[in-house]
């Protein structure tokens, strides 16, 4: 089969605040041949020339927080409860925004149960969803945590795991392994706002039997009181973080914990402001509300960094008001949060593949996989490029 050559392009690895200028790619079956200075190309072959001269390779972006099977937008809770079709047909569409805007892996951390309306079985869907596309080109490739594993009670209306007592949360957890989920999702904002609704034990009990069977566990936590007791019960990563204090990034950094930043889903709901009705959450908070969360939220990624905490990037579209080809976004609010434009985008790349323990996500190098794309101008100086997608190879 032949191949393709980007000749003359630049290229970021994420890892610094440098490009490396004028290189040609040669891609074959999927895979990066080699990578060669353009005064040093080797023989290509009957490749396809493209003339990539002004465009920088990117590697392929790691939304780390991502519900395939949700639309996103105003009334992203309300959608959540529609038929089981029409969110597997939803995540379709997700996957199709997704892979054009550069993201080449989604981490799945919730999706409701049901029956699946391809293969019947009664479980998350995004499970099926990973599974279909499974080999494809055209779809990011799918780590998923199953369904929400949550304290009976805390989202009405929404079909997930949910659990009343310690014993009920183990067996919960177990139940969306037992699945065939990649990782679980504990949820540690209850119906108290102010409690917890889980003991450090009981978290504790749930990652020994998660790591024991070789899977991760993460926490959603937008509070600190449930970051807390994440942390200390030995989560792997904190989902959102929005209110982390000094204490708890230090002993994030001291433990390995990472975080999984969500600003842009804070800015999303400002936008939303001007268009049309805030939504539901939006709307009890009220615009100045949301301006001190999001100044408290970027407060925590600055804490969380300035501690040596491992970030990566995500949406939450779905299962928040972004869209599933908006993780640029998200670099950019990271930027603003204090992050290098590299670090940032080293947050959706290759930090990412490290939260994933995918050794090949977010990274281009000779013999490994063609997953990157490539965009109009420098994204290690001006995040904005990231919009900018001109091919995804």
């Amino acid at each position: 089969m032949a191949g393709v050559l980007y000749r003359g392009a630049a290229l970021t690895d994420a890892r610094s605040d440098t490009l490396s200028l004028d290189l040609s790619v040669l891609v074959e079956d999927a895979t990066i041949r080699w990578i060669r200075p353009v005064d040093g190309e080797e023989d290509a072959g009957d490749a396809t020339v493209v003339d990539a001269s002004g465009a920088t390779v990117v590697p392929g972006m790691v939304d780390a927080h991502s519900h395939v099977t949700g639309p996103g937008g105003a009334h992203w809770i309300d959608r959540f409860a529609d038929p089981p079709d029409q969110l597997v047909a939803v995540a379709e569409a997700n996957g199709a925004l997704a892979h054009a805007a550069g993201v080449r892996w989604l981490r799945d951390v919730g999706s409701p149960m049901g029956a699946d309306p391809v293969d019947g079985r009664h479980r998350a869907l995004a499970l099926g969803v990973r599974d279909r596309w499974h080999g494809r080109r055209d779809r990011p490739y799918i780590r998923a945590a199953g369904s929400w594993v949550m304290r009976s009670g805390t989202i009405a209306g929404l079909p997930t795991a949910e659990a009343s007592n310690g014993d009920e949360l183990l067996a919960a957890a177990m139940g969306q392994l037992d699945d065939g989920a990649d990782l679980v999702k504990l949820y540690l904002d209850g119906p108290d706002p102010e409690t917890p609704p889980w003991t450090i034990a009981e978290v504790a009990a749930v990652v020994e039997a998660a790591h024991a069977r070789d899977r991760r566990v993460t926490a959603h936590a937008g509070r600190l009181g449930g970051a807390q007791v994440a942390v200390e019960g030995g989560v792997d990563a904190i989902e959102h973080g929005f209110e982390l204090d000094a204490a708890l990034a230090s002993r994030m950094a001291e433990l390995g914990t990472r975080l999984v930043s969500t600003l842009a889903v804070m800015h999303s709901w400002l936008s939303f402001g001007r268009t049309t009705s805030l939504p539901r959450f939006a709307e009890e908070e009220g615009r100045l509300r949301i301006l001190d969360r999001l100044e408290r939220a970027s407060e925590s990624v600055r804490l969380a960094h300035g501690a040596g905490v491992a970030i990566a990037a995500g949406t939450d579209f779905g299962g928040g008001s972004l869209r599933a080809n908006q993780l640029a976004w998200e670099v950019g609010s990271l930027v603003e949060a204090g992050l290098q434009p590299w670090e940032a985008l080293a947050a959706a790349t290759w930090r990412g593949g490290e939260l994933l323990g995918q050794p090949e996500a977010g990274i281009v190098h000779e013999g490994g996989p063609a997953d990157f794309f490539l965009v109009h101008g420098d994204p290690i100086s001006d995040p904005g490029a990231l919009w900018r997608v001109w091919q995804v190879a």
